[in-house]
């Protein structure tokens, strides 16, 4: 896999963030779109299942959410900086979501404990783009 700091390197529109704050925040989403994905499927393969439908509903959620704020963001340089401000917004709403629900679990689940640390590193990630969108 290519990293996402040559890929936006590549890149040959001028962009309004650096690399420096794209690539560690698209690093982010995708480990999180990542992460959250498993998660949801460790969780319906466990056998208290029922107890954790309202985590994994908040998982597929959160993959989708953080997977389009990837995308947005690794277009960066033609993106309407208004969608992408909102598309983060949702994406730190889905991740704390995730995060929340995915913590009560994480003694119990290893793949809650890494989707509870890859949720925390997408929400801080996000808000990192958001202040350079608007400094």
């Amino acid at each position: 896999m290519l990293p996402n700091s040559t890929l936006l390197d590549s890149i040959a529109a001028k962009t309004r963030l650096g690399t420096d704050v794209l690539a560690p925040a698209a690093d982010a989403l995708a480990d999180c779109e990542r992460a959250v994905l498993v998660c949801a499927t460790g969780m319906l393969a466990s056998d208290d299942v029922d107890r954790m439908r309202e985590a994994v509903r908040a998982d597929l959620d959160c993959h989708d959410v953080a997977g389009a704020a990837l995308r947005l963001l690794m277009r960066e340089g033609g993106a309407e900086p208004r969608l992408l401000g909102a598309q983060l917004d949702a994406c730190v709403i889905a991740c704390e979501r995730s995060n929340e629900l995915c913590r009560t679990h994480a003694g119990r689940h290893e793949h809650c404990r890494l989707c509870t640390q890859a949720t925390t590193r997408a929400i801080d990630a996000c808000h990192t783009v958001r202040r350079a969108l608007h400094p």
